[in-house]
């Protein structure tokens, strides 16, 4: 396999894993010049615009696969960069990384085992999915004999890991934007197949048994009706050595039994056909489901020439069969060839009936859609059975199987079969068995199939034997008399639940048992800590659902404590009662008669305080967005207004500014405040509100110090001219501002952009608190700075933002 399960923070691994898919490429590419593929045509070409991913964002594509597809082709383009060699110090939040799986979307966040190399396994399968570290470039091309036809999901995130579902106060970190291009070409010929559309693949049609005496497994005449033969049109087919033969075969429900045989095996030359020659040939049958077979990559081996091959419970979908003669090299001839006729049994139960000899009791489930707040959920109920259609809810008892296979007590079954609609994935299968007493049952799942004892995708037989370690199996409750777990993401498509009944001895102290099987969105409600949420992926073909957890929790189901109720509290008290800095410039604009600074103030501090109680959870006096504008809107407006103070001018020129600033500030409030670019922008318009103001005030009051209008001839005159107007400017401004003070304030504004830049998700209430505290006491100190010159003030020269003089003036 070109894809393989990495460890994603070990750089190795990730350097082998980009030269196994460039080598794919370069392989594919070369081979396909050389002349030896057959035509192909594109089926789907999708061309995703550029994406942003902000931290902890992620985004799903889902890729339909036709069964007769050839190549998958995946270009990938982004601004990510990550040093390889720096992943394994990497925190796993900050970490951007894309995954893959086969049927549903993936889910990085439920996995509870390390990623380990597998370069064997592959990437088909219910349980696995591959994961690797985001580069700028990626571009892969996998083929059919690589990946299985369906459907596939690609996932993108921007960190993972059980604070990503956290709600938080404030979101940084860094963002990406990608583009994907991604592409499906099949075969122009239905009949070819391979990497390169080059391997001839010949379809087996199945048509009612008449005779089935010739299997030996099949004695059951209870059943023999339902045995289906499966051959090709073509009678007899012929091989040299090593050279495969490869077939296909469909199957649409579930099945008990598949059985594929030889007959008639002999030479194609005559005078090599005998008994004894044709049995020493080695026609070996390799099976994979959903994709060409190798020597090296199948499901099922066997020798048909020696035994048939039975696979019991096949899976629902296409197979694919390769016959490759071997051990021809005995007979002396190099163009000797062996011919032979190949043909399929598939053994399908009576309706209702399942299992080993089709003995035990089967059920078709029933789709019922749930009405309820969270859309996309249903439930399923037996179509007879007694159950009430208004609950999940079904009694387990009358259900059961009367028999056991080959006389075995332990060996009774019931199946239950359902059915995940398409778009469906992005659910959770709950299945919940509850009684009285304790419960003899345990309970197998398997998709496509019906699961046994050594074919299953997830199982649970108690709290110590289960689908452990597995990332899509969530137990949520195992005691004797009580299971309840999830299927997370469960695959769209049939799905195979088998119960299988133990201790059938203690049948008379046994109490009633029920059961019931749900589709629902989020993993138990999202542990009562979160809001179910749901979205789409790229194409819209697909919801899917996810939790969004409270300040405290975190995980896919928000079942993981992040902060403990003393770190609640802690953060509670830092963050509200650090407002109460706002009491010092309050203060002093109180003291110095400006009224309207400590207006600002005041209401800055409490809606910062209620803002923040809030946020964190403990206390809400009007609906967060109300009070994030008021907290953002009044901060910025006292920042600005603190450089408003340190200008002296009129009352009128104050008002305008004041009014041009409001509407700004609240701009800025109601569009992304929480963006860090704001802060610098509210520095930018509350400096340039001083520098007019100052002009203003040069201008009208001090025009003894502006420039002549027309400059002396001689130049030495105007040096002289500007070097006077500085220093009476610099006077000026010693004269009116207190340099201790303010020097202080820069020093109070420097700890607050540091706190500012410091701030994480992580440790947001400690240094946002300190931001509190330090950005407060600037403003205290820079109000401070201003010296009392109100005797080279005019009489009128204090101010209120909305007073206005309204008594007529006297002639």
């Amino acid at each position: 396999m070109a894809f393989n399960l990495i460890l994603w923070y070990h750089p190795n691994l990730v350097l082998i894993v980009f030269v196994l898919f460039s080598c794919s490429f370069c392989v594919f590419s070369s081979t396909d010049e050389a002349g030896g593929s057959g035509e192909t045509f594109t089926v789907s070409s999708f061309s995703y615009p550029e994406t942003r991913l902000r931290p902890f964002d992620l985004r799903y594509i889902r890729v339909d696969l036709p069964p007769w597809f050839s190549v998958l082709s995946i270009a990938l383009n982004s601004n990510v960069d990550l040093d390889i060699s720096r992943i394994e110090t990497a925190p796993q939040s900050m970490l951007p990384i894309i995954c893959f799986r086969d049927g549903s979307p993936p889910l990085p966040d439920a996995l509870n085992i390390s990623m380990t190399n597998s370069a064997i396994s592959g990437i088909n399968g219910l349980d696995v999915e591959q994961c690797f570290p985001m580069q700028k470039n990626i571009t892969m091309t996998l083929t059919n004999n690589q990946i299985s036809p369906g459907v596939w999901y690609i996932g993108l995130f921007n960190g993972i890991g059980p604070t990503r579902t956290q709600s938080k106060m404030i979101i940084r970190g860094p963002a990406y934007s990608f583009i994907a291009n991604i592409s499906v070409e099949a075969c122009a010929n239905s009949m070819m197949r391979g990497n390169f559309c080059n391997s001839t693949v010949y379809p087996l049609s199945c048509t009612s048994s008449g005779n089935y005496n010739a299997l030996a497994v099949m004695a059951n005449t209870a059943v023999m009706e339902n045995v289906v033969t499966c051959r090709s049109s073509f009678k007899m087919f012929c091989g040299h050595e090593g050279v495969p033969n490869f077939f296909s075969l469909d199957i649409m429900n579930v099945a008990e039994e598949l059985t594929f045989t030889v007959k008639d095996v002999r030479f194609n030359t005559t005078s090599l056909n005998s008994s004894s020659a044709a049995n020493d040939v080695h026609l070996m049958c390799f099976i994979r489901h959903g994709a060409m077979p190798s020597a090296t990559l199948y499901d099922y081996t066997s020798d048909l020439n020696k035994v048939p091959l039975v696979i019991h419970s096949p899976l629902i979908g296409r197979w694919y069969i390769s016959i490759v003669p071997v051990n021809l090299t005995t007979t002396r001839d190099s163009n000797a060839g062996v011919c032979y006729s190949m043909v399929s049994h598939l053994l399908q139960c009576p309706f209702g009936k399942g299992g080993p000899n089709c003995t035990m009791n089967s059920y078709m489930l029933q789709t019922f859609v749930r009405r309820g707040p969270t859309p996309f959920e249903s439930y399923y109920l037996p179509v007879s059975g007694g159950a009430s259609h208004d609950s999940a809810n079904f009694p387990l008892e009358p259900l059961l199987s009367n028999s056991s296979y080959n006389g075995q007590p332990d060996n009774i079954w019931t199946f239950f079969l359902l059915d995940i609609p398409r778009g469906g994935a992005g659910g959770n299968i709950h299945v919940q068995l509850s009684s009285d007493v304790k419960i003899n049952y345990e309970i197998y799942a398997r998709f496509g199939g019906l699961p046994s004892l050594v074919s299953w995708d997830y199982y649970y037989v108690n709290k110590t034997r289960r689908s452990d370690p597995s990332m899509f199996f969530k137990l949520y409750d195992s005691r004797d008399d009580k299971a309840d777990f999830y299927i997370m993401y469960a695959r769209e498509g049939t799905w195979g639940f088998g119960l299988r009944h133990v201790n059938t001895s203690n049948d008379s102290l046994k109490g009633p048992t029920i059961m019931s099987i749900a589709l629902e969105r989020c993993p138990k409600r999202c542990s009562s800590h979160g809001e179910c949420k749901f979205s789409f992926d790229a194409s819209g073909l697909t919801s899917y659902s996810f939790c969004s957890c409270d300040r405290n929790h975190g995980g896919f189901d928000c079942s993981i404590e992040i902060v403990t109720h003393q770190g609640h509290v802690r953060q509670s008290i830092f963050l509200i009662v650090s407002n109460a800095a706002a009491i010092l410039p309050a203060y002093w604009a109180l003291r110095k008669k400006a009224l309207a600074e400590w207006v600002l103030f005041t209401s800055s501090g409490i809606s910062s305080g209620l803002y923040h109680a809030c946020d964190v959870g403990t206390w809400c006096a009007l609906s967060y967005n109300v009070l994030q504008f008021m907290d953002f809107w009044l901060s910025f407006m006292a920042v600005i207004s603190t450089f408003l103070y340190l200008a002296t001018i009129d009352e009128v020129f104050k008002r305008a500014i004041h009014t041009v600033i409001a509407i700004l500030t609240a701009l800025l409030a109601a569009t992304k405040a929480t963006r860090s670019s704001n802060i610098l922008l509210v520095i930018v318009i509350g400096a340039l509100g001083l520098l007019i103001g100052w002009l203003i005030e040069i201008s009208t009051k001090y025009r003894s110090l502006s420039i002549p209008v027309r400059f002396p001839l001689n130049l030495h005159l105007s040096f002289q001219t500007i070097k006077t107007w500085i220093i009476s400017l610099v006077r000026t401004l010693l004269r009116r501002y207190n340099l201790a003070y303010a020097m202080a304030g820069f020093a109070a504004l420097a700890m607050a952009a540091v706190s500012w830049t410091l701030e994480t998700s992580e440790n947001y209430w400690f240094w946002h608190s300190f931001w509190h505290i330090t950005i407060y006491t600037s403003s205290f100190f820079f109000l401070c700075s201003k010296a009392n010159i109100e005797n080279h003030l005019p009489a009128n020269g204090n101010y209120e933002l909305t007073h206005q003089n309204s008594l007529p003036r006297s002639g």
